[in-house]
């Protein structure tokens, strides 16, 4: 074989090699539990706001700290400590999505994902009225 045709075939393998551990990194949404039975390891978190419970916010004392409790898909509650700045309209969003892990019984988290209500929510439900 030529030495060009050995180095072509050790960087697909290697191409290979990196794609197969990248596809075990994909995650996908999971919960409260599951990121408790693997403590320290980083999960996406699906869940809504729970407004019953306060949220912790003091800009003037420490502006990268925010702490809340979210509802996962399961309905288990738990608190999130967010070390960065209250999201603008937080409180609007329908949905969140969490990326962090736990640590005891909180779930630190590093990225908030907010799906908030559609501004053409109303407009369509105006337009159903109309065609009746």
């Amino acid at each position: 074989m030529k030495k060009t045709n050995i180095i072509l075939l050790v960087v697909i393998a290697i191409a290979i090699g990196v794609i197969v551990t990248m596809v075990g990194d994909f995650s996908t949404y999971e919960t409260f539990a599951t990121a408790r039975e693997k403590e320290g390891k980083e999960f996406h978190v699906i869940g809504t706001l729970d407004t019953l419970q306060t949220m912790h916010y003091d800009p003037v004392k420490d502006a990268n700290l925010f702490s809340f409790y979210v509802h996962d898909k399961t309905g288990e509650t738990r608190k999130v400590v967010f070390y960065g700045a209250k999201p603008t309209d937080f409180e609007k969003a329908e949905s969140l999505v969490l990326t962090g892990k736990m640590e005891g019984d909180e779930f630190h988290c590093n990225k908030i994902l907010m799906k908030c209500p559609s501004k053409y929510k109303d407009d369509q439900v105006a337009m159903g009225n109309k065609q009746l």
